[in-house]
């Protein structure tokens, strides 16, 4: 994959759908789809149509995409399908679990324009484009000398209105015929075609470096076009859309009083033809209501005729046809009448009959009948009358507000008096027949062939529904005169499918395809009001014809999610925005950061990374051509300020025609008919007709389309705007390889300079850097010309106005800037003072800014270094001549002689760990000290900064402001020794060239050298562990760091020394002693509370974490060690607890040593010649139960004497009192708690020991409240024999009869003195009682006379194991906990598959969590899911946290839980397999999100119930990262 490919992630979610949010890719990028964690597991299809290589693009048709999983098949985190995505416009995907659909959306891919003869690329943001009204460019052959206006003014897009025939209004988008050229082109000599249009824009593009593109208008036709009389079907008239009856019948009643009140025949009423004052308006209002209301009568379409409804219901009722209501929910309603015809609506009669029923059947009952029937048929028909009402209402105040526009406001048109020319309101509806009264007129309404021809015309609704069609039945715009109206055009009717009208798709279909053929791209004109599904088909016709199709349009819907309907659905490249529509200054500048780039100094991205929601692609106009002039609403000094601004913005950028000339008018695309002027360089400011540089404000704006150009091409995407002040807006471009900087300073004048006052005070500016050139100055001038009058026929502007400029000057030239200083910011932050004499309003400024020499040198050596680690360094690097000598070496080869154990110090370590060796973690000041002091702490904060460029982060901040955190990082790694110490030395260097450059650019590059640095440590790690790590899933590797996260050497060593015999024991120098000191690693328990001192070994967790954290990833050597460590620290048969360096072990737990063995098993199991380990040297630290501690060597052993005694110890019987008992020890314990006991049930085999003062499992938890009575008592005693510790104890001894069987292991069984006598039990005896009655008494039956059964009154739930056997409070036995899984896991051997599967489903459903496994039955009495250890309190049950494992969902129970489920589904059968795979992926996908999000990198001991954070829970601990390794490893 070449390294610039781009890749997005697009993460699947169940049931999400994302058909509102955009997204927007290149093309040449890769698209990945991955599962997200609902979904992980599950058999999920990816459908999508974009085409397969070679196939053509078809909308509706979807293909599924395969899976590729890199890794193989332990889980679902790298498996993904994905798309090259090579062809633009938009493309739907959705995808399915079970043939059920669960989620989709859009993508939309970019075009690639191309211009020149050399067909070179125009990146979208290099695109300055200006719109012409084509009308007004006269003649075809006078062309190309109107557009040079355009060419020799900068542009690079030309956008023309429709150059398709008019319609008679004359309006550049009411088009007569789609088909045909505007016959007003040709002229006598020369005949204007399309094709000659073709040639024009050809030469355009291979000349003049220009593209074109048109407007499409799909919405509507002009009234008078010639095919919709042939075929009235395309439009909505009376037939086809019957619903319009009522509101066309109004249409008719207003044109008739609009002619009346035209001949003054409404004087006498108070309304004359001038309307000039609410008199007048008053008076429309009340004629309406008298006269008009009253005379047509609209509510009888709605209404059902009385009589003739009670007559046909007496009928049905003499006739004796009664019914009976078969639903109460039916009541009597209006049936609209399909043709509206008036007083045409139904009820339904059977409602009727069930609802009226008569008493008797004589004639007085029927007739009473009929009454009640007639008074209900009323009052629906008086319901019906005041809806109808409430339309008259909004239809009058509609109506009025339109006069007042058209007639009273100042921003309107003042059109005069009513005639028939400027009615009083625009008609909704053509009328292509004679006038007749209006009774006459509505008998056409009935006749289809003249009905046909009444068609609703086109027009806007303010605030409604963009995606709703106001012309279809349901709404009633054009009845309530919502319309605001285009009177020369009528909408088109498409229906739902080409079939529904199949003409005007075939019209409109060649439309299209002539336009595409002829422009290389469209403006959809009305986009909001077109049918979604009309602009598909249209524009998909289009791309066939030109796949690289730039599409535009502008859009009203007032909201950002209904914007991305359109651009998701239609492929939309960019969106038109406007700076006329910004209010001041200030927003005008929000706008442009708004629409494109990053900001300044922002993170380099990783090339694969998640793909992240966009807002539209930006068409920046200064202003479009249907809105009014900017100097009318702010003033003709303003054009150049604010078209700077717009011209600076990182997206497309464009204006109008008349803006740069100064027209001081809209000109409109009505009523406009004169002709743009030509271009002549020698023209003069009063030739009418032509124009050049002297012209407006052209020759500014031929230096701002060139640097728009220039800026876009080099890759300036990082955009920094700031408000000077009211009035300024200084906006940098900057580019973030060579860290040059454009700054533009535009004084605008929204008011007037010459009627408001602008202060003489311009703020000093700073702007960092060093200020190479003054790449243009301009400011507008009045110069003395005769003043503006407008020309009769061309278009001209005020020719009293031009721009004074001077392009690529100095400072000291400058007749803007008064002076410039340099001054010194900080350390290497050199800062350009600048004060202004002549900024006027209208003036613009701008500068092109370098780093200082030193810092330019500075980022161009630190760029060369960063190439080892990415390309994308290349460009604007330096060679580094004089750097230190460390590097000459890449990071990499430095790196290579660390160890896992460096490495937890260089990326891990918690504060109580480096607290140890007397540092601690960075802490940033107003926020949070980091989670680690090793680079891990600072990548879990960049991961959440870096996506979304938070440089306002406080992090971000801290390194802005100092040196501080940089030196830490190199310091902290210097003050070790060796290894570690030489990566320090190297970041230290690299740092060097880091302090130099300026402060904003730090965060950026000490984000881009620890990422380069933190990757090659990963690797560098992951290439120290097994081939399960190097060849397993992102979620393996990710995981496997949990084993560098935990495994570390302190300043004081946490394990007891080694015997002196052990070979490849590690050793170092003690720096106090100066004496060699074996350094051998150790686990820690969990971060951060058992990460140091005594609290960070002990026994049992590191024996459960051994196996998944040393010895699946291959850290053998390490793993014996510590084997090795806790054997020589046996005592009593037991293995401590809590180890305190052996020398203050406590023994006073029965599992440890049962995890011990079970992990030798692992060892000898895993590792290549693992026995070997039995024979290993163990120095005894205590000779004797009762000695003292002795230093290593005094006596060894080999480990499988040591195994041997273990077992011994536990067949004889183990009883003692721990050493130093009483408060010193344990403040919380009874006395009786310090008394320990273990043993072997000689019938049953099973291991038992602990009282109920103690607790001697896992499940540990010591009551701590005097106030809940609760203290010295355990939580859970689980004295007897605990089902994990009888589970573990058969699994050791089955391997001992194993190996003793290969004569690995020189004992046969255990020798123990009983009643005097010598006594041998063998392995194969003891495996054999353990065998015989585990599942006859741990099991509880599912019948209820199950004589093995001793408490049949306690059983609580069938089906289940018991927790434990023969505990002093026998119903502890009963309560359902997750312990059985694990003796399911170490010695399946016990278990019958069916009842361990109906234990495991019953576990499952009671016990499962999100992360974890419930301790304890939620069904059960005393369980509380809620950990809160430090609430004190009179509750027993909870006080001081006594619930610690009576609810609360503990992490590693779910390993062995998830193992159990996958051992034993294998053997039930594959349908039962394939479930629990699903079971497992799906469960371990939380694990997963867990482990990205968590700043910890790792998984917590514990959650609240149902996976809620516990705060008293460690945030990473050993086992819970380990066990979900040994589902992946079994997997």
């Amino acid at each position: 994959m070449p390294p610039s490919n781009q890749i997005r992630v697009l993460l699947l979610s169940a049931m999400e759908k994302l058909e509102k949010t955009l997204f927007r890719l290149e093309q040449g990028f890769e698209l990945q789809f991955r599962l997200g964690p609902t979904l992980q597991g599950k058999h999920v299809t990816v459908y999508t149509n974009y085409p397969a290589s070679g196939e053509l693009f078809n909308r509706r048709k979807f293909r599924a995409l395969s899976w590729h999983n890199p890794t193989g098949r332990e889980d679902d985190s790298d498996k993904y399908c994905k798309l090259d995505l090579q062809i633009s416009g938009s493309y739907q995907y959705y995808f399915s679990h079970e043939n059920e659909k669960s989620g989709g959306g859009y993508i939309v891919v970019d075009p690639i324009l191309r211009v020149g003869a050399d067909n070179h690329v125009l990146h979208l943001d290099c695109v300055t484009l200006q719109t012409f009204l084509a009308k007004c460019l006269g003649p075809f052959e006078e062309w190309e000398d109107r557009l040079k206006v355009a060419k020799e003014s900068g542009y690079n897009m030309i956008h023309f209105t429709p150059l398709q025939k008019l319609g008679l209004s004359r309006s550049c988008y009411s088009l007569a015929d789609q088909l045909e050229v505007n016959p007003d082109f040709s002229s006598p000599n020369k005949k204007c075609t399309w094709s000659s249009v073709g040639n024009l824009v050809e030469k355009m593009k291979n000349e003049w470096n220009m593209l074109c593109i048109t407007d499409v208008v799909y919405n509507h036709t002009a009234a008078n076009s010639e095919w919709i009389r042939e075929h009235p079907e395309c439009g909505y008239n009376l037939v086809n859309s019957p619903h319009l009856k009522p509101a066309w019948i109004l249409d008719r009643a207003l044109w008739h009083l609009s002619c009346s009140v035209a001949e003054g025949k409404y004087r006498d009423k108070g309304l004359p033809p001038s309307i000039e004052n609410d008199h007048h308006l008053n008076s429309i209002r009340k004629i309406i209501w008298e006269d008009i209301y009253p005379k047509i009568k609209l509510w009888e379409f709605f209404q059902v005729d009385v009589n003739k409804a009670v007559q046909q219901f007496k009928i049905l009722l003499t006739q004796g046809n009664r019914k009976t209501k078969s639903d109460p929910n039916q009541h009597l309603q209006i049936i609209q009448d399909p043709e509206y015809k008036r007083l045409g609506c139904t009820v339904d009669m059977n409602i009727a009959l069930a609802t009226f029923i008569p008493h008797s059947n004589g004639p007085a009952a029927i007739q009473e009948c009929c009454n009640w029937f007639q008074k209900r048929i009323e009052e629906l028909n008086a319901e019906q009358f005041r809806q109808t009402n409430y339309h008259q209402e909004q239809a009058v105040t509609c109506l009025l507000e339109t006069v007042v526009y058209e007639r009273l406001a100042d921003h309107g048109p003042k059109q005069g008096p009513v005639s028939r020319k400027y009615p009083l309101v625009t008609r909704y509806f053509t009328y292509p027949f004679k006038e007749m009264t209006l009774e006459e007129e509505e008998s056409l309404m009935h006749q289809p062939d003249k009905a046909c021809h009444f068609l609703a015309h086109n027009g806007w609704v303010m605030g409604d529904d963009p995606l709703r069609n106001f012309a279809e039945p349901g709404s009633n715009v054009y009845l309530r005169r919502e319309l605001i109206c285009w009177g020369d055009s009528a909408k088109l009717r498409y229906g739902n499918k080409p079939e529904d009208c199949p003409y005007l798709w075939a019209h409109m279909k060649k439309y299209t395809e002539i336009t595409a053929k002829y422009f290389h791209g469209v403006r959809l004109d009305n986009c909001h009001s077109t049918p979604l599904h009309v602009a598909e088909y249209m524009l998909d016709t289009a791309r066939k014809l030109r796949a690289d199709l730039y599409v535009v349009a502008e859009l009203f819907t007032g909201s950002e999610e209904l914007d991305n309907i359109f651009v998701t659905r239609l492929g939309l490249s960019s969106l038109i925005r406007e700076a006329m529509s910004a209010y001041n200054s200030h927003e005008e500048g929000r706008l442009v950061y708004r629409f494109g780039g990053e900001p300044v100094g922002s993170f380099v991205q990783p090339r694969l990374r998640p793909l992240m929601p966009a807002i539209a692609h930006a068409l920046f106009m200064d202003v479009t051509h249907d809105n009014e002039c900017p100097i009318q609403h702010r003033s003709e000094y303003d054009a150049l300020p604010s078209s700077m601004i717009v011209s600076m913005a990182c997206c497309a950028t464009g204006s109008t025609k008349g803006y740069d000339e100064l027209v001081p008018h809209q000109i409109s695309v009505v009523s406009e008919e004169r002709f743009y002027a030509k271009w002549n360089p020698a023209a003069t400011p009063s030739t009418p007709g032509e124009v050049n540089f002297q012209t407006g404000i052209i020759a500014g704006r031929l230096a701002m389309n060139r640097l728009h150009q220039e800026l876009g091409v080099k890759g300036f995407i990082q955009v920094y705007v700031d408000q000077v002040d009211e009035d300024i807006v200084a906006v940098t471009r900057h580019c973030p390889n060579t860290h040059q900087s454009v700054v533009a300073v535009s004084r605008t004048a929204f008011r007037d300079p010459k009627t408001s006052s602008y202060s003489k005070e311009v703020p000093q500016m700073c702007i960092p850097g060093k200020i190479e050139e003054v790449v243009l100055e301009a400011r507008t001038i009045e110069r003395n010309v005769s003043p503006y009058k407008k020309d009769e026929h061309f278009i001209n502007g005020l020719p009293n106005y031009t721009v004074e400029i001077r392009e690529h000057i100095q400072i000291r030239e400058s007749k803007i800037i008064k002076q410039a200083g340099t001054a010194i910011k900080g350390p290497n932050e050199f800062v350009q003072e600048i004060e202004f004499e002549n900024l006027t309003p209208g003036s613009v400024i701008i500068f092109r800014v370098s780093l200082d020499p030193k810092a330019r040198e500075a980022v161009g050596v630190l760029r060369n270094h960063l190439i080892q680690f990415s390309p994308h360094f290349k460009s604007g690097s330096l060679p580094d001549d004089c750097s230190a000598p460390i590097l000459k070496n890449l990071f990499s080869s430095i790196a290579s002689k660390l160890t896992l154990a460096d490495l937890n110090q260089i990326l891990y370590r918690c504060d109580a760990e480096e607290q140890e060796d007397g540092g601690g973690c960075y802490n940033i000041p107003n926020w949070s000290p980091l989670k680690y002091a090793g680079l891990q702490g600072l990548m879990s904060v960049m991961a959440d900064i870096r996506p979304k460029n938070d440089l306002g982060h406080p992090f971000c901040g801290n390194l802005r402001s100092g040196d501080w955190m940089i030196d830490y990082v190199s310091d902290r790694l210097i003050s070790r020794s060796g290894a570690c110490a030489e990566v320090g030395k190297w970041l230290k260097a690299i740092f060097v060239y880091l302090k130099q450059i300026p402060r904003y650019l730090i965060p950026c590059y000490f984000d881009a050298i620890l990422v380069g640095a933190y990757t090659t440590l990963l690797d560098l790690a992951w290439s120290q562990m097994s081939s399960f790590v190097q060849n397993g899933s992102t979620f393996v590797k990710h995981l496997s760091l949990g084993s560098v996260q935990m495994c570390g050497i302190g300043k004081y060593p946490s394990l007891p020394n080694l015997s002196p015999a052990l070979h490849d024991v590690p050793y170092r120098m003690n720096e106090i002693t100066k004496e060699t000191e074996q350094c051998c690693v150790s686990l820690a328990a969990g971060l951060p509370h058992f990460s140091s001192g005594i609290f960070r070994c002990w026994g049992r967790d590191t024996f459960i974490a051994l196996r998944g954290l040393m010895l699946l990833t291959g850290r053998y050597l390490e793993a014996r060690n510590i084997i090795l460590a806790f054997a020589s620290t046996l005592r009593h048969g037991l293995i401590p607890n809590l180890l305190g360096q052996g020398t203050h072990a406590r023994f006073n737990c029965r599992d440890a040593v049962w995890w011990w063995l079970q992990c030798i098993q692992d060892y000898c199991k895993i590792v290549p010649n693992g026995t070997d380990i039995l024979k290993c040297p163990v120095s005894r630290m205590y000779t004797t139960d009762d000695s003292p501690a002795q230093p290593a060597g005094t006596l060894d052993q080999p480990l499988y004497e040591v195994i041997q005694e273990a077992m011994q110890q536990h067949m004889q019987g183990i009883e003692f009192r721990e050493r130093n008992a009483g408060p010193q020890l344990d403040r919380n314990m009874r006395d009786e708690g310090f008394n320990v006991t273990a043993g072997v049930d000689h019938e049953t085999g099973f291991v038992f020991g602990g009282n109920r003062f103690n607790c001697g499992t896992w499940m540990d938890k010591m009551g701590e409240s005097d106030r809940a009575r609760n203290k010295g008592i355990p939580a859970t005693p689980r004295d007897g024999s605990a089902v994990e510790i009888v589970g573990l104890c058969k699994s050791t001894i089955r391997w001992l009869l194993e190996l003793s069987k290969k004569k690995v292991f020189p004992y046969q069984g255990v020798a123990i003195k009983r009643h005097g006598k010598k006594e041998t039990i063998t392995y194969d005896e003891w495996n054999r009682k353990i065998q015989g009655h585990f599942e006859k008494l741990f099991f509880v039956s599912e019948n209820p006379g199950d004589p093995s059964e001793k408490h049949p009154n306690l059983v609580h739930k069938r089906g289940i194991y018991k927790d434990s056997y023969g505990a002093s409070s026998p119903w502890c036995d009963y309560q359902l906990r997750p312990n059985f899984s694990i003796a399911m896991v170490v010695a399946p051997e016990i278990f019958s598959p069916e009842k361990a599967w109906k234990a495991l489903e019953i576990a499952e459903e009671k016990l499962l969590g999100p992360l974890g496994m419930k301790t304890l039955d939620p069904d059960d009495m005393v369980y509380c899911g809620v950990y809160d250890n430090a609430l004190d309190s009179d509750n027993y049950n909870v006080a001081k946290g006594f619930n610690y494992h009576q609810g609360p969902e503990w992490l590693w129970p779910i390993g062995y839980f998830l193992r159990a489920k996958l051992y034993f589904s294998r053997l039930i059968g594959p349908e039962m397999y394939a479930k629990t795979v699903f079971l497992i992926k799906n469960v371990l996908s939380r694990h997963y999100v867990h482990l990205e999000r968590s700043s910890w990198k790792g998984l917590p001991e514990l959650t609240n119930e149902n996976g809620q954070y516990c705060p008293f829970s460690c945030e990473s601990q050993a086992w819970s990262i380990a066990v979900i390794l040994e589902v992946l490893y079994d997997l």
